[in-house]
């Protein structure tokens, strides 16, 4: 048996390896490194999958939620809703561009913000809402931008954990992961469904204004060269980070249904354990499992963790300490007991190894060995 990973991305580059190569050799030999014909070619590939109208590429995810709430005007001193269960990069822009953010309790069966509780967290200071598509599949958006609309508040959506994912309406229409709101945002981080070899990351928007933005911004804010007409950024996406995600976009959902197929092994081998609940799928989303994560009952999660450990499985936490907690946003004075779901995730949560390579004999070791523990 093959060494069990988190995410094998070695695996799934033999299989792919041809392509992959060729993409890059045709960058090399072009030498178009910067927003070069990989790029563009890349962008509208992912346009016609998500069917969205504008895809701007650039650097990463986190810079993807920064160049958003520059686009929409946001100012220092004004407040934006997010979730305090998920990676602080999300909140993290917020206090680089001097915004608030106002953390609201999740939801503990689908890890997602609980949009009944978005509404009570709303001010006259409110001016957007950051839903995070966690572990891969979509925040109840009806709902939510309803109370957008309601209130005239900016979505960005943080789908850097869920592209591919399918929201699908009270009227039977369906809409990918970040194509619903004001502006979306991903990351191609290199274990990410649809990762790069490196970083990148990208926007989507159906708003004509919000594209020209965007570009302008990703770009230190230059719509014709060496005229400025804004403060910018310098965060493009390459060309060979671009190629092979030109690669990797055609087996997208392939992917996601081999994690399906993982996560639908593991529930079906959990079922009826009392001290394991396995992930819950809402009626409203597809789900592509970027994670596989599990609630504890009872259980010595320390323990378990090194158990796993000495039988060669990793294991991880996502996430330990829920953001109103750390120490980067003490300033906002949030204590424990303020988001008691969340802060019961935190105590609780453990993902399995989640990636496209896992073979049958993985996926009956992890399970066995987990089983064998409790």
């Amino acid at each position: 048996m093959n060494p069990i990973q988190m995410v094998d991305l070695k695996s799934q580059y033999q299989k792919i390896k041809n392509e992959i190569n060729a993409g890059i050799a045709e960058v090399v030999e072009s030498s178009a490194f910067i927003n070069g014909p990989a790029v563009h070619g890349f962008q509208s590939a992912l346009e016609n999958y998500l069917s969205v109208k504008h895809v701007i590429p650039c650097g990463n995810g986190t810079d993807a939620l920064q160049i958003a709430m520059m686009a929409l005007g946001l100012k220092p001193g004004d407040e934006v809703i997010t979730s305090a269960f998920t990676f602080i990069a999300t909140a993290e822009v917020l206090g680089l561009l001097g915004l608030t953010p106002i953390f609201v309790d999740v939801e503990a069966h689908t890890f997602n913000m609980n949009v009944a509780e978005i509404e009570k967290a709303i001010t006259p200071k409110t001016k957007a809402i950051v839903p995070v598509h966690l572990f891969g599949q979509c925040c109840d958006m009806e709902p939510l931008l309803d109370l957008a609309k309601k209130y005239n508040l900016f979505v960005i959506e943080d789908a850097c954990q869920a592209i591919g994912a399918d929201y699908t309406f009270k009227d039977g229409t369906t809409k990918k992961a970040g194509t619903m709101g004001t502006i979306g945002c991903t990351s191609f981080f290199p274990s990410k469904n649809l990762g790069c070899y490196g970083d990148g990351g990208a926007l989507f928007t159906h708003d004509d204004h919000l594209d020209y933005l965007m570009r302008g911004i990703v770009n230190h804010g230059m719509f014709k060269r060496y005229y400025h007409e804004m403060i910018g950024v310098n965060s493009r996406l390459d060309s060979i980070q671009a190629a092979v995600l030109s690669v990797k976009l055609k087996h997208l959902d392939e992917y996601a249904a081999a994690r399906r197929n993982a996560a639908n092994f593991y529930n079906e081998a959990f079922v009826g354990n009392p001290k394991l609940i396995t992930p819950s799928c809402a009626d409203y989303s597809s789900h592509v499992f970027h994670q596989y994560t599990l609630r504890l009952q009872d259980v010595d999660r320390a323990k378990l963790i090194e158990n796993m450990n000495s039988v060669e499985v990793p294991v991880m936490i996502y996430y330990p300490v829920p953001l109103h907690l750390q120490n980067a946003f003490a300033s906002l004075g949030g204590k424990t007991g303020d988001l008691p779901v969340t802060e019961a995730l935190c105590n609780k949560v453990i993902s399995l190894p989640m990636h496209t390579e896992l073979s049958l004999e993985q996926l009956e070791w992890i399970t066995r060995h987990l089983l064998k523990f409790l």
